[in-house]
């Protein structure tokens, strides 16, 4: 089985981590809640869901890991200007590891500079600045591009949660 990071921070949108998370989890993988410091709790921007920081970003190495997750909501926009997010992104990819991003997630992405040339999709009226980031953006509920595997919002969660667990068969 797979051993995946979540990177969440503060505000996350509270279905798109708790929906992958659980169903990732009920198949059988490994998940750690990555975020800036480890034993803070962080809160969903619904109120329906919290949970504590496993580790902290600057604790983990990417060989440890064999994808990455990033829920939406406001948490990509607290973590995209982290150094050890943005190195630990572009680790995952540079080893064709999978990253799972819905909503704003691939903020982190275009951050880290991983978009030029990538076509996926995310929060519809983010879609000027992935192109400027050097995206083809596409209006679909999942888009999987190599090892990207990206969603809009949180009705697309069937979606996004059923590409990320055909990307881990073994």
């Amino acid at each position: 089985m797979s051993k995946i990071a979540f990177l969440l921070a503060d505000q996350f949108e509270d279905s798109e981590m708790k929906v992958p998370y659980d169903e990732l989890k009920k198949a059988g993988h490994e998940a750690d809640i990555v975020g800036l410091k480890q034993g803070e709790k962080v809160s969903g921007k619904q109120g329906k869901a919290s949970y504590t920081i496993e580790k902290a970003i600057a604790d983990v190495k990417s060989s440890d890991y064999d994808a990455v997750v990033i829920p939406g909501g406001s948490s990509p926009e607290n973590l995209r200007l982290d150094a050890h997010v943005l190195k630990f992104v572009t680790e995952i990819n540079e080893a064709k590891k999978t990253i799972g991003a819905i909503c704003h997630g691939p903020q982190i992405l275009a951050s880290a500079d991983l978009l030029q040339g990538r076509t996926i999709t995310a929060y519809p009226p983010l879609k000027d600045d992935l192109i400027n980031a050097g995206a083809h953006f596409e209006d679909r509920e999942a888009v999987v591009d190599g090892n990207f595997i990206t969603s809009r919002t949180p009705k697309d969660e069937p979606a996004f949660v059923r590409e990320l667990l055909k990307a881990f068969v073994i």
